[in-house]
């Protein structure tokens, strides 16, 4: 069918008119015709089954009785409260009707002793079942409209319901929608495509997703829908990947000399994993090619990402190039530049380190060593940013935690050079794989997938508050055998002064069980001077205090080897990420580590869920998975990032097999076909220019 026809504004559509019109699109975005057609049935109800009245229970779900009105009176109740109640009678009994707003024009509408069906819920209050708010639809009609067995329910709002545009209404005008397009609609995948797959045609799986005939058609119109949603954002996000290749020429990184080998041989600290080595390995290839390297790196907290990023700014230096490696926090700065500066203390290679509280006459060195060349690494927070921070030719640029920057902060970095750097984007939160082919899907992406030899596993355990004695006698234990324990409080940013009581209380109580001189505490929060934040953590990666009272500033990135134990406080009030980044401080030793998760005994069904999967499993991966299916996409990402998943039927969750299904027939028909120039892509080609012109997807896939 003509495109055109989708673009027209809704109101001209047939009993929308310009006061719902502008009902739908400030409730529901629906602005023409292509958007209602592409306004999805969240559930459906199965409408097969007609009860008698005296067959009524209370029960919650949807039931439709055939009968008639006999009598329609106005009852007040309350103080100033009136509600609409109309007698509906069939051949077993009598129930009443209920409503308790719009009273004016229901009461218009409503037609005494013709016969009707009304659908709706019941309660019953005595002996009097009732449905309040049904939809009433005369005989005549039900049997003339677009029957399905499987009853659409779309989604509504409060405003809507309130104004009468009830579901029944929406599902009347997705039928005139259909009498007025004839049902017509182009197809948007090619021909081999649907063969290959068995997807139904386009106009029967709009059809069937909002009149199915049957749960089998309904089923294969999900599918097909789901699919051709999810694989053309596969499509936009490969192409990007592909175009960026093409267009961004990165610096060819041709050779591979002195100060990569040098480092390989002679001075590695410990033998690499084969996951370290293979993500090596892809790093080197990317920056051997003319195009811009654009990678993630996924690695579990302790998987050595510190020394990949090291060996991959070496291959940068022995082509003549500076890198930089640009952390969210100066706490995480700090401990990259201590770190690279102990691994490369053999290599002779200027490394210096760029933060807020980088004194003036240190900064002048780094501006001038920059842009003379002789700076070859250089570490910093958001600082590396400014204007004034010049290179002299940035090759290799690492971003850690990159869901902490913006977009634009990120650009900076690529201005800095005509020909951008290469990047490489490190996080040591895992992603679940469907959420990074679907966030990340334009970023080719290496995982390391196993920890370093002689790592052992943490044990991690739940307790309730009312073990702590036995908590405390362990902690003792632990202190006694010279290692350091970590107790951490949840900071939950709208009631900071809470936390900062319960952060305050917790210390003085652990202060009065672990006295001075036997015992020495730390204290650590946000709302500390960042020098005190220093002097603390300075004291305690010393060994000069044994605990580390602290809120969720340690969460990410500190490495203290002799620290062996996490206590987590409260640690329902922490969601499941962040349980596991916290675990991640310890077990950076040779020694057993413990993790301690402290709750009440009051927990959720998610708590507990939380708790048991902390429990039973150390894997990032695996713990992410089940944070996604507890949190739904948006959440887990943050809303800046969620907005690529505006999906309208498709779910990431539960349509995993579907999106790898739709990513890799993306990527094959890419593969062989980038620019969709062959005659049996034509209607993919089409379709997909149009899509690039569109915010979302379905305003255009009809």
């Amino acid at each position: 069918m003509q495109q055109n026809l989708l673009e027209t504004p809704i109101e001209y559509l047939k009993g929308v008119g310009p006061n719902r019109g502008t009902l739908l699109r400030k409730e529901l975005g629906i602005h023409k015709y292509g958007d209602l057609l592409n306004f999805f049935p969240n559930r459906y109800i199965d409408r097969t089954r007609y009860y008698k009245i005296n067959e009524l229970q209370n029960n919650v779900a949807e039931v439709q009785i055939i009968g008639k009105i006999i009598n329609i009176k106005t009852v007040e109740f309350g103080k100033n409260q009136k509600r609409l109640v109309a007698t509906f009678v069939d051949d077993t009994g009598q129930m009443e009707l209920v409503w308790f707003q719009g009273h004016k024009w229901i009461r218009e509408s409503l037609k005494l002793n013709e016969m009707c069906v009304i659908f709706g819920k019941c309660t019953s209050f005595g002996n009097t079942f009732n449905m309040a708010h049904p939809e009433i639809e005369l005989m005549a009609e039900h049997e003339q409209s677009l029957r399905s067995a499987m009853q659409p329910v779309y989604p509504s709002t409060e405003t809507l319901a309130n104004r009468g545009i009830s579901n029944r209404v929406i599902n009347k005008m997705m039928q005139q929608l259909f009498q007025e397009t004839q049902a017509k609609f182009a197809e948007t995948l090619p021909a081999y495509l649907t063969a290959e797959l068995k997807l139904i045609p386009k106009n029967a799986a709009l059809f069937n997703i909002h009149f199915p005939k049957s749960a089998e058609a309904l089923a294969k119109a999900q599918f097909r829908l789901k699919f051709e949603e999810l694989f053309y954002i596969q499509l936009q996000l490969i192409t990007k990947n592909l175009i960026r290749k093409h267009k961004i020429k990165g610096h060819p990184f041709t050779k591979v000399g002195e100060y990569f080998n040098d480092f390989y041989q002679n001075h590695l600290p410990f033998e690499l994993t084969n996951a370290q080595k293979r993500v090596i390995k892809e790093i080197r290839i990317d920056m051997g090619s003319n195009a811009q390297m654009n990678r993630l790196l996924q690695g579990d907290v302790g998987s050595g990402k510190t020394i990949v990023a090291l060996m991959s700014m070496l291959i940068a230096l022995d082509n003549g190039f500076q890198s930089c490696l640009m952390a969210p926090t100066e706490i995480l700065a700090n401990q990259h530049f201590n770190g690279l500066t102990e691994l490369a203390k053999e290599l002779n290679i200027n490394i210096k380190i760029l933060t807020g509280s980088t004194k003036t006459a240190a900064r002048k060195i780094i501006h001038e060593e920059l842009e003379n060349g002789t700076l070859h690494i250089l570490i910093g927070t958001h600082a590396l940013l400014e204007d004034k921070v010049k290179f002299q030719n940035l090759g290799l640029a690492v971003i850690d935690e990159q869901h902490r920057f913006g977009v634009e902060q990120r650009s900076k970095l690529w201005k800095k050079n005509e020909i951008p750097p290469h990047v490489l984007v490190m996080t040591a939160t895992p992603i679940p794989r469907t959420l990074a082919m679907s966030l990340y899907g334009d970023l080719d992406i290496s995982v390391i997938d196993e920890l370093p030899p002689g790592r052992k596993p943490i044990q991690t355990v739940h307790r309730f508050d009312s073990n702590r004695l036995k908590v405390w006698k362990f902690i003792r234990d632990e202190i006694a055998l010279g290692r350091q324990i970590y107790i951490v409080y949840p900071l939950i940013e709208e009631s900071k002064t809470m936390d900062l009581k319960d952060l305050m209380d917790g210390y003085e109580s652990i202060s009065r069980d672990f006295p001075l001189p036997q015992y020495a505490i730390s204290i650590l929060h946000g709302k500390m001077k960042p020098a005190d934040k220093d002097a603390e953590m300075k004291r305690f990666a010393e060994g000069k205090t044994n605990i580390m009272v602290a809120t969720t500033v340690i969460e990410v990135g500190v490495n203290i080897p002799n620290a062996s134990v996490m206590i987590i406080e409260s640690a329902e009030r922490f969601g499941l990420s962040q349980l596991h980044q916290l675990r991640g401080r310890v077990g950076r030793g040779a020694e057993q580590s413990y993790c301690i998760l402290m709750t009440s005994h009051k927990l959720s069904a998610d708590s507990k869920t939380r708790m048991e999967t902390m429990v039973k499993t150390n894997d990032g991966f695996e713990i992410a998975e089940v944070d996604l299916k507890l949190r739904g996409p948006g959440d887990l990402m943050g809303t800046q990032q969620s907005g690529v998943l505006n999906l309208q039927i498709a779910d990431i969750v539960r349509d995993r097999d579907i999106l790898i299904l739709a990513r890799n027939y993306a990527l094959k028909i890419l593969k062989d076909d980038a620019p969709m120039q062959k005659p049996e892509n034509a209607v993919l080609r089409a379709t997909y220019i149009e899509l690039t012109k569109k915010a979302t997807i379905w305003n255009y896939i009809s």
